[in-house]
């Protein structure tokens, strides 16, 4: 490319090339007219000398000899140069077209008698029966003379002098060359001002084609100049509107595109996470299942304390895999739209009592201090269920990570009010989660700390339920680290009193 930008750059600009060929053609054209005039113009001009004589003598053969004749032949003296002399048939002179006749009378009267004058070149131009036409060259001078005989006797001659021709042409063609030279410098510089005209559209052009192949679609052709540059411009803007809308919906269609394609290899990354996570959660208590179920059947357990343990192991992983199932079918019935939001208005204070009344018996074993203070008639809009989901999976979160950092292991459950919205906040004393892990907690089976959740039964999914519940509801949802522990937080749509 860059070879070819140099090659190009050094090529001569539109209006020196239009110069060049205008100035060089003008030139041509001189000098061709030099030749042409050096070569033709002798022949021509005998032609012409020629032509001039035989009109003449067609005069002279059909008009009655008379003044009217007569008066003719001094206009043909005149105009080309024709001299003319009619000697009757005893050699006197009738006519002659100037006053020297006497030099006329004797060249007739030398042909007639067939006694050339001295130092005479003759050229037979042509011969018919009634006249006879030559060139005779004498003293220096060059003559085209016409001779014949009339009816009556008469005889004639037509005389017309043929310039040294070819000096005449010497000398035109000295003129012409100055001349042409003189005219070559300033018509070399009107066609550079008219090629400047010219090109200055299809430079215009040029760089509106360029700017379009940069994929800048902004510049237009305003010109109004000759018809064709005209149109080729308009065609051009319509061919930059085009190519412009066409790029676009190319970009457009792109963009879809790779969202489609990023959709698909991100619902088929979550699909195999989907796969290996349910099957790494499922793993463990089949397993269980199976070593107990097998140590009951081998009689591995002979006292019944024994096998009572070895029944509610069963019991309690098959308890866990019959929870997780039942939280991965609610998370893809809300995710894919299937779980319909039955939207009511309830008392969010009620919802909230029953839970932390259910849940108490596991607070009270855990030895936490659980504070809930606000007032019945806290009304809502939203699913009474779906709510209840959201915060019992809080409250499960804050019972299990609840520490003991200096004043006891503590729950506290706030409503912060604002606009129409009601901000329901869980929080329990105990670490902070780092900056790292809060995006990470929302996603399915994400564990902060698995040793701790497996201890607890947790799988992992119940944040993936609140963000799913949560944003089909259209309402927010978060965590903040706060002094002394954690702040999971809800939002629901308040009923105005």
């Amino acid at each position: 490319m860059k070879g070819q930008s140099s090659k190009t750059g050094s090529r001569l600009s539109l209006k020196l090339q239009y110069t060049f060929i205008f100035a060089g053609l003008m030139a041509g054209i001189i000098f061709l007219t030099l030749f042409l005039s050096s070569v033709f113009l002798p022949r021509y001009y005998r032609y012409s000398r020629l032509k001039d004589i035989l009109g003449a003598y067609d005069m002279l053969v059909s008009m009655p000899q008379g003044d009217e004749l007569y008066d003719n032949l001094d206009d043909l003296s005149l105009r080309n140069n024709v001299s003319t002399i009619i000697l009757s048939e005893d050699s006197s002179v009738k006519y002659s077209s100037i006053k020297s006749e006497r030099d006329l009378e004797l060249v007739l009267l030398s042909i007639i008698f067939k006694n050339p004058l001295e130092a005479q070149e003759i050229e037979i131009v042509e011969e018919q029966d009634d006249y006879s036409i030559r060139i005779c060259k004498t003293a220096g001078n060059e003559y085209l003379e016409m001779f014949g005989r009339l009816e009556g006797g008469n005889t004639f001659l037509f005389r017309t002098p043929l310039e040294s021709i070819d000096e005449a042409s010497g000398y035109a063609a000295r003129f012409y060359l100055l001349t042409g030279i003189a005219c070559i410098i300033p018509g070399a510089f009107v066609i550079y001002l008219v090629s400047r005209r010219i090109s200055k559209p299809i430079l215009n052009l040029s760089d509106i084609s360029k700017r379009m192949v940069g994929l800048d679609f902004d510049a237009r052709y305003e010109g109004r100049d000759a018809a064709e540059i005209s149109l080729l411009g308009q065609n051009i803007n319509t061919l930059s509107e085009s190519l412009e809308k066409s790029i676009s919906d190319l970009k457009t269609a792109n963009n879809e595109l790779k969202r489609d394609i990023e959709k698909k290899e991100k619902a088929a990354k979550e699909h195999s996470d989907f796969i290996s996570n349910v099957s790494h959660e499922l793993k463990t208590p089949i397993s269980l299942i199976q070593g107990y179920a097998e140590g009951l059947k081998e009689g591995i357990c002979d006292d019944s304390e024994t096998r009572e343990y070895y029944l509610d192991v069963i019991l309690d992983e098959a308890s866990r895999m019959n929870k997780l199932v039942k939280q991965l079918l609610s998370l893809d019935q809300i995710e894919s739209g299937d779980d319909i939001i039955e939207m009511q208005r309830f008392d969010l204070f009620e919802v909230i009592g029953t839970c932390l009344q259910t849940s108490s018996v596991l607070i009270k074993e855990a030895g936490i201090s659980a504070e809930f203070n606000e007032e019945p008639g806290a009304f809502v809009w939203g699913d009474p269920y779906m709510t209840e989901t959201v915060f019992e999976n809080y409250l499960s979160n804050a019972i299990h990570y609840c520490k003991d950092v200096g004043d006891g292991k503590n729950i506290r459950i706030t409503f912060v009010r604002y606009d129409k919205i009601i901000k329901v906040c869980v929080f329990n004393s105990g670490d902070h989660i780092s900056d790292d892990q809060m995006p990470k907690l929302w996603d399915k089976f994400y564990k902060a700390d698995k040793a701790r959740t497996r201890a607890y039964g947790g799988s992992g999914v119940g944040l993936s339920i609140v963000k799913a519940i949560q944003t089909s509801l259209g309402q927010g949802f978060g965590v903040e680290n706060v002094p002394g522990g954690v702040i999971f937080w809800f939002e629901a749509e308040g009923v105005s009193k």
